[in-house]
């Protein structure tokens, strides 16, 4: 191996690794931000993409967060219960609801908590140059994308494991 291709190679274990630590910060983080606001951080991230998807069904946001409707209806509730969402009947189609996110209520108890980070993150996108911004966009861009694709595998794959068991369950219900 050459000493550029080792150079490179250990320039991607390193981005392996920082990632992984920015991984596991960026959850702990939310995870603070929901304990402070009385929620778990999967509720947290449930109201998250609320907020940036607007009024959407219980189905559509089992689906975006690759939660189960049961498991959705639970961080529903829970998000109802706080005031941060509230369920509203569509006028046209009775048994259609959607979560409305209630944007200012979250607003007021979340934003706050996100000031010394957004200050901290200012402060470092300003060693940046605006072409180095716009290459560490476009990976974080490019990473979520992979992110979501590989979580959708990963969710696909259960599902067809699960097929199996659920087959035999109701096979055996048949018999009993």
């Amino acid at each position: 191996m050459s000493s550029s291709q080792s150079k490179r190679a250990e320039l991607i274990d390193a981005l392996s690794q920082a990632g992984r630590k920015l991984s596991t910060r960026t959850v702990m983080f939310h995870s603070a931000i929901a304990q402070r606001v009385g929620l778990s951080t999967t509720d947290h991230k449930a109201l998250d993409i609320l907020i940036r998807t607007g009024p959407i069904t219980a189905g559509q946001l089992a689906e975006l967060t690759g939660l189960t409707t049961g498991a959705i209806t639970g961080v529903i509730d829970r998000l109802e219960k706080v005031g941060f969402v509230r369920r509203e009947k569509v006028s046209n189609d009775r048994r259609r609801v959607l979560i409305q996110p209630l944007e200012e209520r979250a607003d007021l108890a979340i934003a706050p908590l996100f000031d010394s980070f957004s200050q901290a993150m200012a402060e470092l996108y300003s060693r940046y140059s605006d072409q180095e911004l716009a290459v560490v966009l476009d990976f974080m861009i490019r990473s979520t994308t992979i992110l979501q694709e590989e979580t959708a595998k990963l969710q696909e794959e259960a599902t067809a494991a699960r097929k199996p068991e659920q087959a035999e369950v109701t096979e055996r219900e048949s018999h009993s």
